[in-house]
């Protein structure tokens, strides 16, 4: 793809207007009718912790980020629109999540309705999210296309590599693509932020990408202020935008701990802290963290806190502690990036072919393939005193 040019930007301009007026149209929308009183209305608690639930489900079945993204900004709408109470919030995001999957994915990746309410847990029969979906819809004017954050994130990323043509050889990682799908993970860990609901999608994607461009280019400020004319938006909320998330991006916790060190141990033992060297287990029946006890499935939030998806599992014993938080780290950006390098038509990375083509790592068979179940139990880190 072509990163610059007269032809680029105009495009890029038209694009950003068209996103621009469409979010206009809706915004008077995204203020939800959420209540701190449990009882009475969903609380900004419940309406996170659903969120986190569908990120979740967005991992179990191999889904685009943008259909999360569409599936939060449909969320939001609604409740925006009603006054529903906390019982019905799950059916309710299911059924969203259900309409983004089949407003985004192809064909062939769309969840099979029956599938999707037994291996979600979300308490609903198939019947029940389709009569949810026909309220919604109804609700919604039947109007599911709209300017997500994400596709306003998409538009500024590009723009900024247009403009700014040697930010391709600053880029922390290997394309330009790559670099997008690290920034998406960090837009949709704040979309699950209800403090940051109070601005636009676009003020927040070109918060998360003015961050970013602070740590690459030395005039980041002047590149800042352009994107700010052209979408015609206000410098002092952008300001504050970045200051919440920034925040919230630092509760963002890293692909491993520092310093750790995964060991495989089988037959369900849990590793306990040891001296390097020195590897100590004991044993345990405790599924992980979000998991539900009997196939390992993400369960639908109730009161507790949703944990995000769970990790993929890390390489087995032998291999050294930094090799394997590169290669967890390439594969988590990998999940983000199947869905994006499609926008900057670009070929397959070397190292994406390397992490398509790895089947096993230290001898442990990793599959990919949809459908399929390690069968080995999930690693936990430990710290290395």
């Amino acid at each position: 793809m072509k990163f610059s040019g007269p032809l680029e930007s105009q495009r890029l301009s038209l694009l950003l207007e068209m996103a621009i007026s469409r979010e206009a149209q809706m915004w008077k929308a995204h203020v939800p009718k959420i209540q701190p009183n449990q009882d009475v209305a969903i609380s900004p608690r419940q309406r996170d912790e659903v969120i986190q639930w569908l990120a979740k489900l967005k991992y179990q079945f191999h889904l685009y980020p943008e259909t999360l993204a569409l599936a939060i900004s449909l969320l939001d709408r609604f409740l925006a629109a009603v006054k529903a109470r906390p019982k019905y919030l799950n059916c309710i995001a299911i059924s969203c999540f259900f309409l983004a999957a089949k407003t985004i994915e192809e064909d062939e990746r769309i969840p099979v309705l029956k599938v999707l309410a037994r291996d979600s847990f979300c308490g609903c029969s198939p019947a029940e999210i389709r009569r949810m979906e026909k309220i919604i819809l109804d609700k919604l004017n039947w109007d599911l296309h709209m300017a997500t954050p994400l596709d306003f994130l998409h538009i500024f990323h590009a723009v900024a590599v247009s403009s700014r043509p040697q930010l391709l050889a600053l880029l922390p990682t290997a394309s330009p693509s790559q670099h997008v799908a690290a920034l998406t993970k960090q837009l949709l860990h704040c979309m699950a932020c209800f403090q940051l609901l109070q601005f636009k999608g676009s003020m927040l994607a070109l918060a998360i990408v003015s961050l970013e461009l602070e740590k690459l280019l030395p005039d980041w400020l002047a590149l800042i202020i352009e994107l700010l004319q052209k979408a015609q938006m206000d410098s002092s909320q952008l300001i504050h935008c970045r200051e919440l998330a920034a925040h919230h991006l630092s509760t963002l916790q890293p692909s491993l701990l520092p310093n750790s060190v995964y060991v495989y141990s089988p037959l369900q033992q849990t590793l306990v802290t040891c001296n390097r060297g020195a590897f100590h287990r004991q044993r345990s029946s405790v599924p992980g963290p979000g998991l539900s006890q009997d196939n390992g499935r993400p369960e639908a939030p109730v009161s507790a806190t949703a944990a995000l998806c769970p990790r993929p599992p890390a390489p087995a014993g032998g291999c050294k502690a930094g090799s394997a938080k590169r290669k967890v780290e390439e594969m988590e950006v990998d999940d983000f990036y199947d869905g994006i390098k499609r926008l900057y038509n670009e070929e397959l990375a070397p190292e994406a072919v390397a992490l398509e083509s790895m089947g096993s790592v230290c001898g442990a068979d990793v599959s990919r393939q949809e459908g399929s179940v390690s069968p080995c139990p999930p690693l936990q880190p430990v710290s290395v005193m």
